[in-house]
């Protein structure tokens, strides 16, 4: 196979690597059904931002993996989205009707690292969880090539979109990722939102106890946390 050029970083079979990668996603290379490559980089440099200007890859070859807490009855599930790092996706509209949940955010970055398994800032599709459903944005499973995180700061992979969309648990929606206007931060401020959006999101923190829809941790269900 021939490395792809993306951007100056030197990319390699991701199974030669495996150092380079977060557990779960070493365990789910030898299932996929096509290539994926793996390129070392600068933990300080993971989040997309700086990733993308640090090593000039476009951001409309990145891809950012986002945890959402969906929630319904009482209870909360999670799922991943994909989209594209020039978009945003779309949760309160499109994920939360996809989910059936009444309510639809950002998990916080504490749940959504400890439920995957991965490290902040580089989660990512590959490996994640068994019965998370995988949303994937229809522009990124057209890519030929987008990189995603490799569950772990210090890496990334790229992976063909067609891989992408065909993950245990995939579906790809169109329009998920709603393009960024141009003023529009890549972090919001504020103290009730978790630090970052690159890879986790930013999540809701319960303001009263007694508010069970949103309570992230305590109705989780009873497997979470005993694996």
């Amino acid at each position: 196979m021939t490395a792809p050029r993306l951007g100056s970083l030197r990319w390699e079979p991701a199974a030669d690597r495996p150092n380079l990668l977060g557990e779960p996603v070493a365990a789910a290379l030898p299932k996929l059904p096509g290539p994926v490559w793996v390129a070392e980089i600068d933990p300080e440099l993971a989040d997309t931002a700086a990733f993308t200007e640090a090593y000039g890859v476009p951001l409309d070859a990145s891809a950012n993996c986002v945890v959402v807490a969906a929630r319904r009855a009482g209870q909360t599930t999670l799922a991943a989205c994909v989209v594209l790092a020039t978009t945003r996706a779309d949760v309160n509209g499109l994920v939360r009707r996809h989910l059936d949940a009444r309510k639809a955010s950002f998990a916080p970055q504490d749940v959504a690292v400890a439920e995957s398994g991965m490290a902040y800032g580089g989660i990512t599709p590959v490996g994640l969880p068994t019965g998370w459903p995988v949303l994937v944005d229809g522009a990124v499973a057209a890519a030929d090539l987008v990189v995603v995180g490799s569950g772990t700061r210090g890496a990334k992979l790229a992976v063909p979109g067609a891989l992408l969309a065909g993950l245990p648990g995939a579906q790809v929606l169109e329009g998920l990722g709603q393009l960024l206007e141009p003023s529009t931060p890549s972090i919001r401020p504020g103290p009730e939102l978790a630090p970052d959006d690159s890879d986790v999101g930013w999540g809701e923190r319960p303001r009263d106890p007694d508010d069970d829809d949103r309570r992230y941790l305590e109705d989780r269900p009873p497997h979470w946390g005993n694996d």
